[in-house]
């Protein structure tokens, strides 16, 4: 690192607003923090709050707070994902874009401005304010790589009216040759449009990102080695580094600060690998209809279970989506949560032998680190592309549905958790990845190395020329 009469550079942090982004770039921050970086988080008032917990473990760190600018299509008050749900995403992407002269005034009046901008894939047009402020960018992913290529795959071929038109898209040019329905894909996939001029600068920001100075993904090496390579290639060999689970290698233990939790308390009174454990985030909501079908499921499968359940998006009623009588008939071998739980806790406790989930990327890890199958419902965004990438070449998961609007029917979803609940192929998938998750975040693994080389590229970087 830098020596005393060099200091470390200053950082720009800049998340995207939204918990599977925003927490694991916190976590890379707690990581740099932690190094010595002076550095300064920029977030616009109402996610504040998310910063608490870094900002308590390193009072260095600053904050760049800055006004959310107003949009059409996007509610006043709206400044988070979980706020509005991924249609959102578009219209807080635009929103965004609006900052950067702010951002550019705020550089040119500090007295020590940053050597380096991190900033969110989904930000790719801070490449080009990074250019106008003469210093490099860092594209940070908090997604798997496998997500990227096919994304980066998309955005290559949607001007052609026949690749938008497929109803299957053949990727044969990727590892293992992926292919994957219009349903499992981002709309703009099918609605690219080169006369819409959203579309195009979304594109073009996309493209322009690619040219950053480094890359660094919430993922390690050995779960995707292949896609990590073609990344390389594709970028010509650049700054690519995957550095994740980065929760774990930060050196987090959810066991121990949550273990008083009445759902562990609960989980303590039953059997090893009995347990399946089911959640869909944050942000997902299930309908009526889905949560009927589940909780038949999930009684007809007659596995004990941990159910962490949302608001739904319509009731019937009065039973908060949950069938009337259903927490009677299961009352025992059954839990129903209607709170927050700590899910790294959880997955981790030795009860627990499945986890039936949205197949979000955060949600995924904390699977795979736990050695813990998972049971997959994806719902939308990459959550679809993990699925199946999941299931198909990992072989760590089972599909037990598929879509946002699927239900499933309900024997059908009980034949699938009875059956491969207790299958011995999984669960060595699941202990086997758990390991190289191990290794990879150990003192001696892939993630930690990277993070560390890194550190030290970064600390080798020129103040700006202001």
């Amino acid at each position: 690192m830098a020596s005393p009469s060099s200091p470390l550079p200053h950082l720009l942090l800049f998340p995207y607003p939204a918990q599977g982004h925003m927490l694991p770039l916190l976590d890379l921050t707690h990581f740099l923090a932690s190094y010595g970086f002076p550095i300064t988080v920029l977030v616009t008032p109402k996610n504040l709050p998310i910063l608490q917990p870094l900002l308590s473990a390193h009072p260095a760190v600053q904050t760049l707070v800055l006004p959310f600018p107003s949009v059409p299509g996007l509610p006043p008050g709206v400044e988070n994902i979980k706020d509005i749900g991924n249609e959102g995403n578009v219209p807080i992407i635009v929103a965004l874009r609006q900052l950067q002269d702010p951002i550019v005034a705020w550089f040119k009046s500090h007295p020590s401005p940053p050597s380096a901008i991190i900033s969110d894939f989904f930000l790719g047009w801070t490449q080009s304010l990074a250019q106008k402020l003469q210093i490099p960018r860092v594209s940070f992913f908090s997604s798997g790589c496998w997500v990227v290529d096919v994304l980066d795959y998309c955005w290559r071929h949607v001007p052609s009216e026949e690749f938008r038109k497929s109803p299957v898209k053949h990727m044969a040019e990727l590892p293992n040759s992926p292919s994957f329905t219009n349903q499992d894909l981002p709309e703009f996939a099918t609605a690219y449009r080169d006369s819409d001029p959203l579309f195009s600068t979304i594109r073009a920001d996309w493209f322009e990102a690619r040219t950053c100075w480094a890359h660094v993904f919430n993922t390690f090496d050995e779960l995707e080695p292949e896609y990590l390579e073609f990344y390389r290639k594709l970028n010509n060999n650049k700054n690519v580094f995957g550095v994740g689970p980065l929760s774990l290698v930060k050196g987090h233990n959810p066991t121990v600060e949550s273990s008083s939790d009445e759902v562990l308390k609960w989980l303590d009174e039953r059997p090893d690998g009995s347990v399946l454990y089911i959640s869909f985030g944050s942000q997902k909501q299930l309908n009526q209809q889905q949560m009927e079908a589940l909780a038949s499921g999930i009684e007809k499968s007659g596995t004990r279970f941990v159910w962490v359940v949302k608001t739904i998006r319509q009731t019937d009623g009065g039973s908060d989506g949950i069938p009337i009588g259903f927490e009677d008939r299961v009352s025992g071998r059954g839990m129903v949560v209607k709170r927050w739980v700590p899910q790294e806790a959880i997955l981790r406790h030795r009860a627990v032998r499945g986890f039936l989930s949205h197949c979000g990327w955060n949600s995924i890890l904390e699977s795979l680190a736990s050695g813990v199958p998972i049971f997959a419902w994806a719902m939308e965004g990459d959550q679809m592309m993990n699925s199946k990438i999941l299931v198909d070449q990992i072989g760590v998961a089972v599909q037990v549905c598929h879509g946002d609007n699927s239900v499933p029917d309900p024997d059908q979803l009980g034949e699938v958790l009875a059956e491969s609940f207790n299958s011995d192929k999984l669960k060595a998938k699941a202990r086997a990845l758990s390991k190289a998750v191990a290794d990879a975040t150990g003192p001696n693994g892939s993630s930690l190395r990277n993070l560390q080389e890194f550190a030290k590229k970064l600390a080798s970087l020129p103040p700006p020329t202001k």
